[in-house]
């Protein structure tokens, strides 16, 4: 039986951090981008605000900073092991993430099938953010269900891993799911539970789950 597997980035591959965070600090906004996230948290802007409003932070952000922050960060160990061990056994694996496309992107070179983020124009931004593309909890479902199209899978074969309440609606959606690290809210809703900082050992909870 083949399988998708569906990896959240803020908070579950990144650890007690998010790739906005990371991309702040290289600029310095270390306080503005705490409060927008608490804003974000506590639901007081949407995905679509916070992107607009993280925008405007980055009016400087260059190439260089990106990388550095992907290369910074505080990933959970292992990723790149589990995403192989899920390729030799002929399943596939995706990261799906409200995060900007420009970061969460770089995920394909560490061995997963597709990363999708929202998308922000090209870096150093030269035109505003467009709101259609910025994704939503409600879009990882979608994306999940054309990732399933594209394999020839069902969401009956998907298995979800996350932090938050961002990613309830897809755990509602597939069989098995993992709480990585997560919130109380979540981890109720999940299949499984893991808190620690090594990917694997979180999909060995489910490794061989139907």
């Amino acid at each position: 039986m083949t399988r998708l597997h569906l990896f959240d980035l803020d908070g579950t591959l990144l650890h007690r951090t998010a790739a906005p965070v990371e991309i702040s600090r290289q600029l310095g906004l270390d306080q503005e981008i705490a409060e927008l996230e608490r804003d974000f948290v506590t639901r007081h802007v949407d995905s679509r605000t916070y992107a607009q409003r993280v925008h405007e932070l980055w009016a400087g952000l260059t190439e260089m900073h990106v990388a550095a922050a992907f290369e910074g960060a505080p990933w959970l160990l292992r990723i790149q092991d589990t995403w192989a061990e899920i390729r030799d056994r002929g399943e596939y694996c995706a990261v799906i993430s409200l995060s900007p496309s420009f970061f969460v992107e770089r995920l394909t070179s560490w061995g997963a099938h597709a990363a999708y983020g929202s998308l922000f124009p090209a870096v150093p931004f030269t035109e505003p953010v467009n709101p259609a593309g910025i994704l939503t909890p409600a879009a990882k479902v979608e994306i999940a269900d054309r990732l399933c199209a594209r394999f020839g899978l069902t969401r009956a074969d998907c298995v979800a891993y996350g932090d938050s309440l961002s990613d309830a609606d897809l755990f509602g959606s597939v069989p098995i799911s993992v709480a990585v690290n997560a919130d109380q809210h979540l981890a109720a809703l999940a299949t499984h539970s893991y808190t620690g900082q090594d990917l694997w050992d979180a999909y060995e909870l489910v490794r061989s789950a139907r």
